[in-house]
Formats: C-alpha cells, sequence, structure tokens
C-alpha cells in the first residue's frame, strides 16, 4: 500500500478563500550533500502567493499573501535564521512534514498485526523511545523525527519543488520507507502539498504538515494571540476522546453544546473558558483532533476580519489536529517583530490534517494505518 497526503492551501484576502491540505533533543548536523537551510522561493504567476522551503523537514519557511489593503504579509511561523530548526530546544515543530508517526503514540510501542495493549518483548512488537509526557508518550515520530531529518532536494522549478527523505529504521520502525513531499504554488492563491511515502516491511505510517497560521502577521502590536481575531470553522460533528496523556481512549466525543463545536463559525476564544485541561493536565486551549463528516474531502477554514486573509484547507485525510499553541515560547521572526517579541502561547494555530491518532494502538476503530 502505498501512503499518499493530499493538502491544498487556498490564500487569498478580501475575506475570500485561501486553502491548504497536508521538545526533542537536537541531532547532529546531517551527513548529505545538500545543505538543508538552503532556501528554495515559489512565486506563483500572478503574484497571489509566494512561499519558501528548506530541505530539514520539507519545511515551510515563509508564507506571503497579501491581505486586504494589497499589502503582503507572511502568515506563518518560523525563524529568521532556519539553523534554528536544528538548535531552538523548545523545538516547536515549525511547519515541517511530521513522521514517520504524527502525533502521539502511548508508550511508544505498536504491534502488527495491531492490538490495545501490545507485550513488551514480544516478537511482534515494536518501541519507539518515547520523548514527552514523562516518558509515556513517543510524539512525532521519536527523538529525531521527519521534522528534524534533511531530505533531499529532488527537483524544483519557479513554482513547484520536491524533496525526498530515506527513513532507513530510524528510530528504530520497522524497514525503510521513501517518502517525497512536493509543494506547488499556483493562480489564485494556492499552495498544494503532495506528500508519498513506501515501505519495505510492514510498518505504521501516518504523516502531517505542522504549520502554524497567525493571518494577521503579528502586525498589530497590541494583539498577541488569535483567540479573539480569528475564525475557525471545521466541518466535524466528533473529536476523539483521551486521557491525561492526550492518548485517545477508543471513545469519540459529540460537539454539541461543547467548546468543541466549530460547526459554525466563531473566533477560536469565543468558548475559551471551557478549555481549561482539554489539552492536558495544567493546560488550556485546543489541542484536539476533530474526526470530519466526510472524510475523504474534510474541510478547515480560518479567516480574520482584521487582515482579511482567509485560509481554507481541503484534504484527503479524515482528521484534523488542532493545536492553539499552548506552550509557545520563541523568539520571532524580525518582520512578526524581532527579537523584541516573543511567540508566545496561543499566537498562532496549527490545523494538522492527519489520520486517526493512535489508530495503531485502536483496532474496534478498524482504520488501516499499516504501510507495505
Amino acid at each position: 500500500m502505498v501512503y499518499k497526503i493530499l493538502l491544498t492551501l487556498l490564500l487569498s484576502f478580501q475575506l475570500a478563500r485561501f486553502t491548504s491540505s497536508v521538545a526533542a533533543a537536537p541531532s547532529p548536523p546531517p551527513q548529505n550533500k545538500d545543505w538543508p537551510f538552503d532556501v528554495t522561493e515559489l512565486r506563483a504567476p500572478d503574484g497571489s502567493v509566494t512561499a519558501k522551503f528548506v530541505s530539514i523537514g520539507a519545511t515551510l519557511t515563509e508564507l506571503w499573501v497579501k491581505d486586504k489593503y494589497g499589502k503582503a504579509r507572511d502568515v506563518v511561523l518560523g525563524y529568521d535564521d532556519p539553523e534554528q530548526l536544528w538548535t531552538d530546544p523548545a523545538h516547536p515543530v515549525f511547519n515541517a512534514i511530521v513522521g514517520r508517526y504524527a502525533n502521539r503514540l502511548k508508550n511508544g510501542t505498536f504491534s502488527i498485526p495491531i492490538s490495545r495493549n501490545p507485550t513488551p518483548g514480544a516478537p511482534n512488537v515494536f518501541q519507539i523511545p518515547t520523548n514527552a509526557h514523562n516518558g509515556q508518550v513517543t510524539l512525532h515520530g521519536g527523538i529525531v523525527g521527519w521534522d528534524r531529518r534533511n531530505w533531499t532536494l529532488e527537483r524544483k522549478s519557479r513554482t513547484s519543488v520536491t524533496y525526498k527523505h530515506i527513513d532507513a529504521g530510524h528510530e528504530n520502525w520497522p524497514g525503510t520507507v521513501t517518502a517525497y513531499a512536493t509543494h506547488t504554488v499556483e493562480n489564485g492563491g494556492v499552495l498544494k502539498t503532495v506528500v508519498k511515502a513506501t515501505a519495505t516491511e510492514k510498518t505504521p505510517i501516518m504523516l502531517t504538515q505542522h504549520t502554524y497560521w497567525n493571518l494577521d502577521a503579528f502586525q498589530d502590536a497590541t494583539v498577541d494571540t488569535v483567540l479573539d481575531t480569528h475564525h475557525l470553522q471545521i466541518t466535524s460533528s466528533r473529536v476523539l476522546d483521551v486521557d491525561t496523556n492526550m492518548i485517545p481512549t477508543g471513545k469519540f466525543i459529540n460537539v454539541s453544546n461543547t467548546a468543541f463545536d466549530f460547526r459554525r463559525a466563531q473566533t477560536i476564544g469565543a468558548r475559551w473558558d471551557a478549555t481549561t485541561a482539554l489539552c492536558g493536565e495544567g493546560c488550556q486551549g485546543y489541542d484536539s483532533e476533530w474526526i470530519y463528516d466526510d472524510q475523504k474531502r474534510g474541510r478547515t477554514s480560518l479567516w480574520s476580519d482584521a487582515s482579511g486573509i482567509r485560509v481554507d484547507i481541503t484534504s484527503n485525510q479524515p482528521a484534523v489536529q488542532v493545536y492553539t499553541s499552548n506552550w509557545m515560547n520563541t523568539v520571532r521572526k524580525t518582520h512578526h517583530g524581532g527579537a523584541a517579541k516573543s511567540y508566545g502561547k496561543w499566537s498562532a494555530v496549527a490545523l494538522e490534517q492527519q489520520g486517526y491518532v493512535a489508530a495503531v494502538n485502536t483496532p474496534e476503530w478498524g482504520v488501516d494505518q499499516i504501510c507495505k
């Protein structure tokens, strides 16, 4: 089975449409013929969108689109110096392709065939290094996931770039996985990301693009969060129920009459008082997965009246993880305010198109994430 994730971002202004669909220890510099921090710039022929990428993590570093006043704004978080993708100990995973298995995996264990409680040491059980929740969870693929690996630049043009990554069993994952990520900009403010992966052995694969959005681009110095300025709409009636480590219990929560209900658009902070502990103990905000009502054509929309910029995200993935940057504390890019200001908590929202979290430990769902 070939794994394929298709993400489409339609970037626009004047409340038109803008669409998109896909703390670990620093690792040593990659031994690769490509310098992973060289920037590739893509520009749509009509000038509606400009995107910049680097090879490490096949990462989007800047995304420029015009606001309702005709001024270009960079609407994604990141660094002035992309080498900080390696060195920032906070490791927020800015805008990278995440794998081999995105999101959380309980105790870093799974079995093939899958089971709810794999027995450590059994021949069909695999152990991935844990890196979150006091050693009880593997987050985003392990200590050094795909976001901190150097992807080889395969080909590029003025409007498209393709990166390749070979995961030769890193982090104790079974087999070798070869992945390609292609980013393309198009007229009308469109950014498309397609990620394909194949494996030599049976292995779980679940990928996402971990982009952080602030559609105002911090141009109003008095506004530091997206809570009251950004409107969110998700075509979903269910979210995953999770335990205190944010691991799914196997149950679902109906969003009706809860803080999870974004079926009709509202500001992210509209029910903020009700989000206490939704993202874990001692946390306020969102870090949950919504299951799309149409799991083959899900849609998430985000917009700001202040800038007039809107992003409509479509994907072939069945779900979206919404993370409101609840633990963020990283120095901003210069054009976002620079060293004197930090990206603080709730300063952006990540909309991660992906599969069911930890389905490899939840056989009752009947979701197949084992690829070969």
